[in-house]
């Protein structure tokens, strides 16, 4: 039979190869793991290459775009200039001798047309009707 200290020893014995056997399952799985978890960093790395030369490129691309667009940009602010002052011209050129042209044909209008409504241009009494123009004194 066994003595107390025996078995007492055993017992220990037994708590320490079941303990070392947990651990060494335990060591097992988490070897395991790293191993796919450095799988997983390398694929990564892998495609991490090819991705970043993607992206400069992509990013080269971007730049040469917005140079055209600058490059655009400064043009038509040149052909909006131009068009002002072609149509500054345009206006001082045309416009005077227009509103001259205009006000002359109003004015004969007038003068030919009637402006009480009969179409002759006289008032009640026979005389032509002046229209007096503010002269702008006296106003307030």
């Amino acid at each position: 039979m066994l003595t107390g200290g025996q078995l007492a020893g055993l017992i220990v014995a037994v708590f320490w190869a079941v303990l070392v056997a947990f651990i060494a399952l335990t060591l097992l799985k988490l070897s395991r793991l790293l191993g796919e978890a450095s799988k997983v960093v390398q694929d990564i790395g892998d495609q991490a290459g090819p991705l970043m030369d993607d992206m400069t490129r992509t990013v080269k691309r971007a730049n040469e775009q917005l140079g055209r667009t600058d490059v655009i940009t400064k043009q038509v602010a040149g052909v909006t200039q131009n068009v002002s002052a072609v149509t500054t011209v345009m206006t001082s050129v045309v416009g005077g001798p227009l509103v001259k042209a205009a006000a002359f044909s109003y004015g004969v209008r007038k003068a030919l047309g009637g402006r009480d409504g009969d179409g002759d241009g006289r008032n009640h009494s026979g005389r032509p009707e002046l229209q007096a123009r503010p002269s702008g004194k006296g106003r307030r």
